[in-house]
């Protein structure tokens, strides 16, 4: 493809991102001092026209790709402690134990619109069972999703974490055709 033709798909996307006011901050009403002035997202806006159109487009396979990644948690962890989880949704989840530890690997589903980076630190002590939960987390993570499924095991240094998300496989086909129910499309 020639330059030029890249450079224009570059700005045009670029200005399909500033133009798209549901991802930019406005100011609160009755605010008048600059040094006081609160950032407030409104996420009921359709993304203005014409450049907010061209956003949706231009995000749509980076979308679907993150749609995909959502489904799958599947990571290895290294850092001393003990624990085991098992998980089938939030209603229906047991954990003992307490580990830190890096971790490596799919993230799982990320409740939110921005991506999850695929390593990072992840800590958890205390005791779950179902809605009763003892537990202290810290670092990125796991946040699990609301219907996930999985197990977690920490043995000495090393650990996984392991899961699956029925609701992030019904958001995949929903989103090729422009339907977000689990509203984490960037």
């Amino acid at each position: 493809m020639p330059r030029f033709v890249i450079a224009v798909l570059l700005a045009t996307l670029l200005a399909a991102c500033a133009a798209n006011s549901q991802h930019r901050p406005t100011l609160a009403a009755g605010v008048s001092s600059p040094s006081v002035q609160t950032p407030v997202f409104d996420d009921d806006d359709d993304g203005g026209g014409i450049a907010g159109g061209l956003y949706d487009i231009a995000m749509y396979i980076p979308n679907r790709i993150l749609d995909v990644l959502d489904i799958v948690r599947a990571r290895v962890r290294l850092g001393p402690g003990f624990g085991i989880g098992v998980r089938a949704t939030d209603v229906a989840d047991v954990f003992l134990g307490s580990y830190a530890s890096i971790y490596v690997g799919l993230p799982g589903p990320r409740g939110r619109r921005t991506p999850r980076l695929p390593f990072g630190l992840e800590s958890k002590s205390g005791l779950e069972a179902s809605l009763a939960d003892a537990t202290v987390e810290g670092g990125i993570g796991p946040d699990y999703g609301a219907t996930e499924f999985g197990l977690d095991l920490q043995i000495l240094l090393i650990g996984v974490a392991v899961g699956i998300d029925p609701l992030e496989l019904v958001d995949l086909p929903l989103g090729f055709l422009g339907i977000d129910i689990q509203d984490d499309d960037l």
